[in-house]
């Protein structure tokens, strides 16, 4: 007899990350979730109530994943290392699912006014970056995260157009202070 391995939360919201990335919201539901997973629906009615808490359970674990570092770098070198990294990398999210997160908040509320907030931090975090390095213009951090928003839809997996792109722009930003 095959004894298979229970499945936490976590591993049913990283497959709900999975499924929205390849199916968009439509693919967070109960049993093609399960499908994928090799389990049952009773395994996911075991750890959430209804599919509507499970999507807003999705939200939030993507926002956890996805939010800015709290603690402001020391030193100015510092500071220019992380703006790179968060310019060149993104926030360490999944540049699919950040996308069908995207395309999902244009139709739910919730899902819109989680995303407007992580958009909200991670532009304070280039703001914070910014100003350590002595770059005060309040539209900068919008621009660059806008680039950085707009090269991840136009780029698929790591170009490396796009990558000299934003490398040039943070340099060319940089350079102002």
């Amino acid at each position: 007899m095959v004894t298979r391995q229970r499945l936490s939360p976590d591993d049913w919201l990283k497959a709900g990350l999975d499924a929205l990335a390849r199916l968009g919201p439509e693919g967070l539901k109960a049993e093609p979730l399960a499908r994928a997973l090799g389990t049952t629906k009773g395994s996911f009615y075991w750890h959430f109530a209804d599919v509507p808490t499970y999507q807003k359970q999705v939200l939030e674990h993507w926002s956890a994943l996805n939010a800015a570092p709290a603690e402001p770098p020391k030193k100015k070198k510092e500071a220019v290392a992380e703006l790179k990294q968060l310019m060149e990398e993104g926030f360490g999210e999944d540049g699919a699912a950040e996308a069908a997160m995207r395309t999902w908040a244009r139709t739910d509320p919730e899902v819109e006014a989680a995303v407007s907030k992580i958009d909200a931090e991670r532009i304070e975090r280039i703001k914070v970056l910014l100003d350590k390095l002595g770059v005060t213009n309040p539209e900068i951090p919008r621009a660059l995260y806008a680039a950085r928003i707009g090269a991840a839809q136009i780029a698929k997996g790591k170009d490396k157009t796009n990558k000299a792109a934003i490398e040039t722009l943070v340099d060319l930003v940089i350079a102002l202070r």
